[in-house]
C-alpha cells in the first residue's frame, strides 16, 4: 500500500466557505477514485501555532498499491479539485511513501 499527504497554504483569498468546500471535495474522492482504501482530511486545528506556517489544510490518503496513486494523479475528480485550487493557493506539501 502507499500512503499520500498532502498539506495545503492558502493565499488572503480564501474564505471559511471555500475551505468547507475543498475539504468536502476531498472527502467525497473515496468511493469515486479506485484505489482508496482509506481517506482522512481536515482543517488544520493545532494549538501549536508558530508550527503551522500557513498551512491549514491536510489530506491523508492511503492507496493500495502504487498503480492506484499513479492513476489518481490523472483521475478527473483530482484534476477537478487542482482546477479549484487556482487563484487560492500559495504552496503545497506532498509526501508520498510506501507502507
Amino acid at each position: 500500500m502507499y500512503e499520500h499527504i498532502v498539506t495545503f497554504k492558502f493565499n488572503e483569498n480564501i474564505t471559511p466557505e471555500k475551505q468547507q468546500n475543498l475539504l468536502n471535495q476531498l472527502k467525497s474522492f473515496k468511493g469515486r477514485i479506485p484505489g482508496i482504501v482509506e481517506l482522512t482530511a481536515g482543517i488544520n486545528v493545532t494549538e501549536e501555532i508558530e508550527q503551522i506556517q500557513g498551512y491549514i489544510l491536510g489530506l491523508r490518503i492511503t492507496f493500495k498499491n502504487k498503480q492506484a496513486l499513479d492513476d489518481y494523479l490523472p483521475h478527473p475528480f483530482h484534476q477537478e479539485f487542482v482546477s479549484s485550487l487556482s487563484g487560492i493557493i500559495d504552496n503545497v506539501i506532498v509526501v508520498d511513501y510506501e507502507i
